[in-house]
């Protein structure tokens, strides 16, 4: 897939989640996300974050917070969430004709935006059904990797296969439901497993406890 369909994709998912953002409560705001320890709107900061991201800036940032990943996220995240939920939607939908990224390929900026879109919606049961092909690619993207989604050995041994587009991957005890679901569950949200079935899920809920 050229990156001129990822970023059509890229940005067609921001114009969606800001769409979303902007019907929400300031209780649904304030509202736990999928993400541990933020809500929706420290969340919904991340995807600013993510959309303004640049190779010079997530380095700054990097050397900043220590070289520490996961740390410079949370910080950037607490910041930019504190601001008002109308400044957050506005400069989401201003990252809907950038192509601007940190570090690394197109699609994983894609993958940003579809698994933390749904961080948002799926606790306050607002659906959205993304493009098949995005879906796709991310799910091809995620499943075999270990940073910083652990999905490679959590479905280890398991054949994982989505419902509702054509998608598979692996050999084992089967799990299915639809993509979103099992995107959700290959990066490590535990309610992922609530659309899913098969013969494979107890192995896959004991790792996702553990």
């Amino acid at each position: 897939m050229s990156d001129t369909t990822t970023w059509n994709q890229i940005h067609a998912e921001r114009g969606a989640i800001a769409d979303t953002l902007a019907t929400l409560t300031p209780e649904q705001w304030a509202a736990p996300s999928l993400c541990g320890g933020w809500t929706v709107q420290m969340t919904a900061g991340h995807i600013v974050m993510s959309g303004e991201q640049s190779p010079g800036a997530f380095m700054k940032g990097m050397l900043a917070n220590g070289f520490r990943f996961n740390t410079m996220m949370d910080r950037q995240a607490r910041a930019t969430g504190a601001r008002p939920s109308a400044e957050i939607i506005e400069r989401i939908r201003a990252r809907t004709t950038t192509t601007n990224k940190p570090p690394g390929p197109a699609k994983t900026m894609l993958g940003e935006v579809l698994v933390h879109s749904e961080d948002i919606r799926r606790p306050l049961g607002i659906s959205h059904t993304p493009d098949p092909e995005a879906l796709v690619t991310c799910l091809d993207m995620y499943k075999a990797a270990n940073f910083p989604v652990g999905a490679k050995k959590r479905v280890a041994g398991l054949r994982l296969v989505a419902s509702d587009i054509d998608w598979t991957h692996g050999d084992g005890p089967e799990v299915t439901g639809p993509g979103l679901s099992v995107l959700m569950m290959v990066t490590g949200r535990s309610a992922g497993l609530d659309g899913l079935s098969g013969e494979g899920m107890a192995t896959l809920r004991s790792r996702m406890a553990g």
